[in-house]
């Protein structure tokens, strides 16, 4: 009877999935990098990031997704107005949902400009190759359709290009993903990586000397299905431990706690609660993640919350 729910489930929820393409996080404001290629080098030291979200966990074939990510300053120098820094840095992505994968490896590059000593813009680009596989080996049906492949794997160039503006006490991105359109013609003749475009803000509110809170919005424009809206609410103490809640517009309910290890690691763990009728056949969704950086900001929460470092 589950196997029966699954296939069902997966019918109903593989186009979805599918025409999306790209993995959703719900810790999308601790990790800026993993999502717009302008946030390359914007610290003036190193960050590595690496994340696993599990959706719907005991849910077969369910979605899984994770990333390791790396973004290095090419000019360490402080920054001056009307002074240009650049970075680089390098994104690892996966992505399962039954029999369908795929996996992105792109290079980044992002230049940043100080308009103001406390405004900067940033504007960076991916590029790279994303695999995408089918392997239905795990997929049962009573009439087998000799036309559709057994299995396949298709390597395809990857790009693309994002933009950043933040100043002291708030920030704005806006993301390009798929640029190249790539077609997956062992699936089918209209089978192709979709443009999508995602915007997301935030904003520094200094509440105390040790508390700060950082609202936040992320937009998702998927072709050929609805949008998807996250809106999040994150409290800093001192830039030690923070904690927030989130909201997926007609999908989920989220909490995140974060906890910094020693100046340089940070662990953060997010509990998603579906609010959707996937729930009566899937427990709910996990996701973990862990930073290192060389950075050592000062122990203030009004001056050195994560994203504004």
């Amino acid at each position: 009877m589950r196997r029966a729910l699954f296939l069902l489930s997966f019918l109903i929820l593989s186009h979805q999935s599918w025409s999306q393409q790209l993995p959703q996080y719900s810790q999308w404001y601790l990790h800026q990098f993993a999502i717009n290629p302008a946030h390359a080098g914007i610290k003036q030291c190193i960050d590595v990031h690496t994340l696993y979200r599990n959706q719907w966990l005991g849910f077969e074939g369910s979605p899984q997704s994770g990333f390791l990510s790396l973004s290095i300053p090419l000019q360490a120098r402080r920054r001056r107005v009307f002074g240009a820094r650049h970075g680089t840095g390098f994104k690892f992505e996966t992505d399962q949902f039954g029999p369908l994968s795929m996996s992105r490896l792109n290079l980044a590059y992002a230049a940043h400009f100080n308009f103001t000593q406390d405004n900067r813009l940033s504007l960076g680009v991916y590029g790279g190759v994303v695999q995408t596989g089918y392997d239905p080996s795990d997929l049962t049906t009573h009439d087998p359709d000799p036309s559709v492949l057994q299995q396949s794997n298709n390597l395809s160039p990857d790009a693309s290009f994002g933009a950043w503006w933040n100043s002291t006490n708030y920030y704005g991105g806006l993301i390009f993903r798929n640029l190249f359109r790539s077609p997956w013609e062992d699936v089918g003749t209209d089978s192709r990586h979709r443009f999508h475009v995602s915007l997301n803000g935030g904003y520094r509110w200094a509440i105390r000397e040790e508390w700060t809170l950082l609202p936040g919005i992320n937009l998702r424009i998927p072709p050929r299905s609805p949008a998807s809206l996250d809106l999040n609410l994150h409290a800093d103490y001192n830039n030690v431990f923070g904690f927030g809640v989130g909201f997926r517009v007609g999908d989920a309910i989220n909490a995140t706690a974060v906890y910094k290890i020693k100046e340089q690691f940070a662990i953060a763990y997010t509990f998603d609660y579906s609010i959707t009728r996937i729930q009566s056949v899937a427990n709910n969704t996990h996701e973990i993640s862990l930073r290192f950086t060389t950075c050592k900001p000062e122990r203030t929460g009004t001056a050195s919350c994560p994203l504004f470092e």
